[in-house]
């Protein structure tokens, strides 16, 4: 990922989750506040079974440039056209917490979404913000989605 690590920067992970949005909300509205020149949306991608010892059962084809294009659209529905276009996207390939983690290296916050499901498990976190909640070198910030 290209950076200016003078910068202060925010990373943020979107999934298209309804957290993953609330998290980019949050994190534009934290970068504006804190004059952090820049907010990173980071989307991960892997391919189920591929470290197991079975060979995957999906497409190995990716289309990333695709994946970008539905990304920046997602992000202009979710900010309105003039906020996406300040947001830098990544669509990186990987395990999404160990991406997520090296994106934040020299961040000021790493923002995460937790996806609430209602009942206890609401109030358990997913595995990739406990992850990335334990072993940041920056603060972590986990937002979750408002109830409908």
């Amino acid at each position: 990922m290209d950076r200016d690590a003078t910068e202060p920067r925010v990373v943020v992970g979107v999934d298209g989750s309804p957290s993953s949005y609330e998290a980019l909300r949050w994190a534009v509205r934290y970068a504006g506040l804190a004059g952090a020149g820049t907010v990173d949306a980071i989307a991960v991608w892997e391919l189920p079974g591929l470290y197991g010892w079975s060979a995957p059962a999906v497409d190995m084809d990716v289309d990333e440039d695709e994946t970008r294009q539905k990304m920046r659209q997602e992000l202009t529905e979710v900010l309105g056209a003039d906020a996406a276009e300040a947001v830098r996207t990544h669509v990186v390939h990987g395990n999404p917490a160990d991406v997520l983690l090296r994106a934040a290296e020299d961040a000021e916050v790493l923002v995460v979404g937790s996806r609430g499901r209602g009942g206890f498990a609401r109030a358990l976190l997913g595995s990739v913000s406990q992850h990335v909640s334990q072993h940041a070198n920056c603060p972590v910030v986990i937002v979750r989605s408002e109830k409908k």
